[in-house]
């Protein structure tokens, strides 16, 4: 499938690889269908993907693995807000957070709070709200920064 993007122009998406979130997600209950993408040329250097709408090919979330930055990380919620993406076990499961990125680079952070999960064998998604004291912003611009200091770890 083509979608016009804002960050990569066109690109092409396999049908295989669109999430659907039955919920949409937070502040966005109407965007249904979404892939994770990044830039190619990076290869294998990309600690931050887009979660790209394919109804809107303007909005992507900057979004990133929270083991990369905070490698304790276990939320915890509810498991009736997971049933809706079925058996979920170690194999199947994707959890993102967002990526907030103001234009003073080193106030960068991320979304402990509500983040994304996914069942990839099922192309299901949900973004959840955890019972757990974890802030809505993280700072991780300091975490970055000697990530790239160690050689990309």
């Amino acid at each position: 499938m083509q979608v016009n993007t804002k960050i990569f122009g066109q690109i092409d998406i396999d049908d295989a690889k669109i999430v659907t979130f039955e919920n949409g997600i937070i502040g966005f209950p109407e965007l249904k269908h979404f892939a994770v993408v990044y830039d190619e040329e990076k290869k294998g250097n990309n600690r931050i993907s887009y979660l790209q709408s394919i109804e809107n090919g303007e909005f992507a979330l900057p979004v990133m693995n929270p083991i990369l930055i905070q490698p304790d990380y276990n939320p915890f919620f509810d498991d009736e807000l997971l049933k809706p993406l079925g058996n979920l076990n170690e194999t199947n499961l994707c959890v993102l957070v967002t990526v907030k990125v103001p234009s003073n680079i080193e106030q960068i952070s991320v979304n402990l709070k509500a983040p994304i999960i996914i069942n990839v064998d099922e192309k299901a998604g949900a973004q959840v709200i955890v019972e757990d004291d974890c802030p809505v912003r993280f700072p991780i611009y300091e975490i970055l920064k000697k990530m790239k200091e160690e050689g990309g770890k």
